[in-house]
């Protein structure tokens, strides 16, 4: 499934995206991320309907491109990921070799 985003609206200091094939459990790790950056003032997701709709995020920055506050905290969130990827590939190895 390739997964993507859409710019549905964009002003100055706030931006909505619609996050296109995604699942959403992802939704709450990436509002997570976005709300632990000092640039954002104010992000939040919404669903029109859950079977139909994509998901939408808002994001308000107080300083700064709110594109740029999107961008951090996919970074920071991919980082989470490749990390925990990183540490099951280690336990996996110290399994196989007690085993």
């Amino acid at each position: 499934m390739d997964c993507s985003l859409r710019v549905v609206n964009k002003d100055k200091d706030s931006i909505t995206v619609e996050m296109l094939n995604y699942d959403n459990t992802i939704l709450r790790p990436f509002m997570d991320e976005l709300l632990h950056d000092e640039q954002v003032e104010e992000a939040r997701y919404y669903i029109k309907h859950p079977r139909i709709d994509n998901p939408q995020i808002f994001v308000k920055v107080n300083t700064g491109k709110p594109q740029a506050a999107v961008k951090r905290s996919i970074k920071r969130l991919s980082k989470v990921f490749e990390n925990m990827e990183a540490d099951l590939k280690k336990e996996t190895k110290k399994t196989k070799e007690v085993n």
